[in-house]
């Protein structure tokens, strides 16, 4: 079994990357379970997703310490979600950064050492440049699948299967472009 938590920002591909592992469960013939939660994703608010694969699930939520991987595609995100990550998890990280409304209208400093920080309380942390990796494969809107290929490296998910989920998620006139953004992920991480 394997719990996955995508956290991100609205508008930032966290929905179609859980729709990609969605579909790599299902070319690997494992059941899978997704939720999502939106927070004002909209108007650049939280969006955290749940998926959990494996023979049988029964329940689409991760509980607390139960994640085997975070995929944060911001670093602040990544900082309200560790509590769910597992002692001995994984947290895989956009190097990022994304004022949320508080920050940008001045109620709230972003902190400034958010990345020591989870440095410091997660053993396993990579930090990855997916938007300029992004950008070098063809779009920026690509952060997404660049994080997709990090994580296939990282857990060890099968390679090929996973370009066919990323190819059958993806609209076909951009499948290129994305398959790029996957493999600059996956080799760079």
């Amino acid at each position: 079994m394997m719990n996955i938590l995508i956290a991100g920002v609205g508008g930032q591909g966290t929905l179609l990357a859980s729709r990609v592992l969605g579909k790599y469960a299902m070319l690997c013939d494992k059941d899978c379970k997704l939720s999502e939660i939106h927070g004002m994703s909209q108007r650049g608010g939280s969006v955290v997703t749940h998926v959990r694969i494996g023979d049988k699930i029964h329940s689409p939520v991760i509980w607390e310490g139960g994640a085997d991987m975070i995929i944060a595609f911001e670093a602040l995100e990544a900082a309200r979600v560790k509590h769910y990550l597992k002692k001995d998890g994984i947290l895989l990280v956009n190097d990022e950064k994304i004022l949320p409304m508080p920050c940008i209208t001045g109620a709230a400093n972003y902190p400034d050492d958010v990345k020591e920080r989870l440095v410091a309380a997660v053993e396993k942390t990579y930090f990855v440049n997916a938007q300029a990796w992004a950008v070098e494969a063809g779009s920026g809107k690509a952060t997404n699948i660049v994080m997709m290929g990090a994580l296939c490296r990282l857990f060890g998910f099968d390679k090929e299967v996973m370009k066919q989920a990323v190819a059958a998620c993806v609209p076909a006139k951009f499948a290129e472009l994305n398959l790029k953004a996957f493999e600059l992920g996956y080799e760079r991480v």
